[in-house]
């Protein structure tokens, strides 16, 4: 009995490991195989995404990129755009909240003798011919993720909104550390600066 638990376990991390490699393959493009001239793709990317990226922060979202490759040679030109929203931790009350993601990039590859990153141009090796374009899809998302976000105006959790109002003040009315000035400072707001 527990042998088929095991197995049944065993499994189940099989198929989530063939999933996100499924889920991964879609995003390699055979650079050589694609037509000189411009050739559009289209990713819808949702949780399966960003769980097939075993380092990524963001986890939940739904987005929709456009992926433009226009081939001139051996050299490519990529431009990436990305619209939907994901989902973040909000910083007031913790919660989960939607964020709006547009996102553009443009990226050179160039076909060469062993993959490379400068900067902007990526070199793919030539014999093999695939790029993977699914991490740079990724950090054009969280790149565009804003630094501070947080719930509309009154869409917070109250609950957690109360308890930080509470902690706040708790924190501000019982120390006298911020009403006490250090000398050195004191001194400095006594001087009188002509103007």
């Amino acid at each position: 009995d527990k042998k088929a638990v095991k197995h049944l376990e065993c499994g189940e991390n099989i198929c989530n490991f063939a999933a996100r490699m499924a889920s991964s393959e879609a995003y390699k493009i055979d650079l050589k195989a694609l037509e000189e001239g411009q050739t559009v793709l289209e990713f819808d990317l949702d949780d399966a995404f960003f769980q097939s990226l075993e380092a990524a922060e963001v986890q939940h979202g739904c987005l929709h990129t456009t992926l433009a490759v226009n081939r001139i040679g051996d050299c490519f030109d990529l431009n990436f755009h990305t619209v939907g929203s994901v989902v973040v931790p909000c910083d007031l009350c913790l919660d989960d909240m939607d964020q709006p993601i547009v996102a553009d990039q443009r990226m050179a590859v160039k076909l060469g003798d062993s993959y490379s990153e400068d900067d902007d141009l990526v070199t793919v090796a030539e014999e093999e011919g695939i790029l993977d374009v699914a991490w740079y899809v990724y950090e054009s998302i969280e790149l565009n993720i804003p630094i501070k976000h947080v719930h509309a105006p009154g869409k917070c959790n109250p609950a957690m909104i109360r308890m930080l109002e509470e902690h706040s003040a708790t924190r501000s009315s019982g120390s006298d550390d911020e009403t006490t000035m250090d000398p050195r400072w004191e001194a400095l707001s006594n001087l009188k600066l002509d103007e």
